[in-house]
């Protein structure tokens, strides 16, 4: 059965006009700095909390904006991380 010209052509202008954000694969240590951070307004209580140097601290949040990055997903200040980590669930409201 071939398929409908038309219908693929919607199909196609629907995903165009409202794509699914992707997520960056982050690793479960960069989610714990990540929610770390998110919730002190202090790296090196993060790194102490996890018994890590600052320095690890801010590769890993290197690292994780880095691969925002590279999905489109821009997240260059801490507003914009928290944005993300909302948007993809890991974080809540209630936990910042």
């Amino acid at each position: 059965m071939e398929e409908d010209p038309v219908s693929a052509d919607v199909s196609w202008s629907v995903a165009a006009v409202n794509p699914e954000p992707t997520r960056p694969s982050l690793s479960p240590r960069e989610v714990e700095v990540l929610r770390g951070w998110l919730r002190s307004d202090s790296k090196t209580e993060v790194a102490a909390e996890l018994f890590i140097s600052v320095a690890t601290v801010n590769t890993h949040l290197a690292r994780i904006r880095e691969k925002y990055a590279a999905v489109g997903r821009n997240a260059g200040t801490k507003a914009a991380l928290t944005a993300r980590a909302l948007q993809d669930g890991l974080v809540t409201l209630d936990e910042l």
